[in-house]
């Protein structure tokens, strides 16, 4: 049963994120209902007693009608004719999404006139497969979750932002669009970049070098395994900060490539990249807290905080 206290979410997207983010809300007692522009997501999500519809407009009347809070989680490329629909037909209700970029998301929705009422998320988390199938309630658990903190952000639609993402079992971090990009950049897109380009290498030695392959391999092929058209939206989508990544990445590898050569050496970028990997097994998650949404500076302050690797729990 739904708890009337809580508020309606509308789900738009019932892929990998948008079903699990559906599974998730209902899971938490919320009223919850989705949409999916394939009858086949629909159809499966209606079997397990999901509440979907193919749609659009009448599932954005319902979120209108009963002020719910609409998350967009379709891929970047259907991001725009989505928030159109929102416009034209639930205007008035919060609104924030689980799209791995925020920049081009939040332009889109300046574009439509839908600033007022958003705040955009990103939870990170994810798995190789996609789909409706794919999907399941605890994929959030103890996942981070990104909530924007614009210049311009109401403090209550960040209130129901965040709270949406601790309902689903997750911890708020909160960050500007643009820092978010810089910094999915370098942990989200470039690994898929890089992941492809392991794979491609394996597969050049051969099925020898395949039959040969173990966890390494494994490990950091493992995103190589998401759909090509999901990677590429990602990707695209952040082309100017994975650019800036991948920049600074290829220069790491061809400083390697130069001492491998001349000195028979990996000294440098193993003892570098060993450090790096402590520092991300050292790094821990302080706990946000005496920042309250809508008092002098808590913009400000919840992004200082976010920089610092501090996370909010509660609210």
């Amino acid at each position: 049963m739904s708890d009337p206290s809580k508020t309606a979410v509308c789900v738009l997207g019932l892929g990998l994120i948008g079903g699990s983010l559906l599974r998730a809300t209902a899971a938490a007692g919320r009223a919850t209902w989705g949409y999916n522009r394939s009858a086949g997501a629909v159809d499966a999500a209606r079997a397990e007693g999901f509440d979907a519809s193919t749609d659009l407009a009448a599932t954005l009347a319902r979120a209108a009608a009963t002020d719910a809070l609409i998350v967009v989680a379709v891929p970047m490329p259907a991001v725009d004719p989505t928030l159109a629909a929102v416009a034209e037909y639930a205007p008035g209700c919060a609104l924030t999404d689980v799209v791995s970029v925020k920049g081009p998301v939040l332009d889109a929705v300046r574009v439509h006139g839908l600033a007022a009422r958003y705040v955009g998320g990103h939870p990170m988390a994810g798995t190789a497969e996609s789909g409706w199938s794919a999907s399941f309630p605890e994929l959030f658990r103890d996942a981070v979750w990104v909530v924007g903190t614009e210049d311009d952000s109401d403090p209550a639609v960040w209130i129901d932002v965040a709270t949406l993402a601790l309902d689903c079992g997750s911890v708020v971090v909160p960050a500007e669009a643009r820092e978010h990009d810089d910094a999915a950049a370098r942990i989200s897109h470039l690994p898929h970049l890089l992941a492809e380009a392991l794979a491609i290498s394996g597969a050049g030695g051969g099925d020898l070098a395949l039959s040969l392959a173990a966890g390494s391999f494994r490990d950091g092929t493992r995103v190589a395994g998401t759909a090509p058209d999901l990677v590429r939206a990602m990707c695209e989508a952040n082309a100017d900060a994975l650019l800036n990544a991948l920049e600074e990445t290829i220069t790491v590898l061809s400083l390697a490539r130069t001492q491998l050569a001349d000195q028979r050496s990996t000294a440098e970028l193993v003892t570098a990249g060993y450090d790096a990997r402590r520092r991300y097994e050292a790094a821990t998650r302080t706990e946000i807290s005496g920042i309250t949404p809508g008092e002098p500076g808590w913009i400000d302050l919840l992004r200082a905080a976010g920089r610092r690797g501090g996370v909010l729990r509660s609210l």
